[in-house]
């Protein structure tokens, strides 16, 4: 029991390390494009969708600990997981029993797959951003105005900001993706190991 929130620990490390890299971009003055007029309404909007993917992780990331804490310590706490694991599979035969632990591992996977789809719209945002870009981008290139040298300068500022726009808000959801799904492969492989923790708690019964 000596590292009974090894999960947590590692879940608070990730995540510590990715907003230190975060404060050290942002010293280097390397995030602001992200608060251009136009970047910063879509950028907040992905940044707020990965906080809400982050909360929902680490909350359970939380309950998966204490659960495989109860496990460990032999499941004299609120093991109800454990408790209705071993009710539907006492008195059943081995093929019964490995229908129950199968159900038992879909059911932990489910509930944990809403950290993944955040992830997944992550990138799909940034998507969103590269086409709102590129629309803006293309928006102000005038074909008649192009022989214009004085209408040339306001074309060229429009396509840089569109630019920046499709550049800044793709890569914002591809980091955010990463940062997320490896907070998810964490969670993922506490589930895991729960599963494991209960079946093996529910043979023993």
């Amino acid at each position: 029991m000596a590292h009974r929130y090894l999960l947590i620990m590692r879940f608070v490390l990730i995540n510590i390390v990715a907003f230190a890299l975060v404060g050290a971009a942002w010293l280097q003055g390397w995030l602001e494009g992200l608060f251009e007029p136009v970047t910063v309404i879509l950028s907040g909007i992905i940044f707020a969708v990965f906080l809400y993917g982050l909360a929902v992780c680490g909350i359970k990331v939380w309950q998966t600990s204490i659960a495989i804490n109860d496990m460990k310590a032999g499941g004299k706490t609120a093991s109800a997981r454990a408790a209705r694991h071993m009710g539907d599979t006492r008195a059943r035969n081995a093929e019964s029993r490995a229908i129950g632990i199968n159900m038992l591992r879909l059911k932990l996977s489910h509930r944990i797959q809403v950290v993944r789809l955040v992830a997944n719209l992550l990138v799909f945002l940034g998507l969103i951003g590269t086409v709102i870009g590129f629309i803006i981008a293309l928006s102000g290139v005038d074909p008649d105005a192009v022989s214009q040298a004085d209408s040339v300068a306001a074309m060229v500022t429009t396509l840089i900001q569109g630019m920046s726009v499709a550049l800044y808000t793709t890569l914002l959801g591809a980091v955010l993706n990463v940062w997320l799904n490896i907070n998810y492969r964490i969670l993922s492989t506490g589930a895991v190991n729960l599963i494991s923790d209960i079946v093996a708690f529910g043979e023993k019964r």
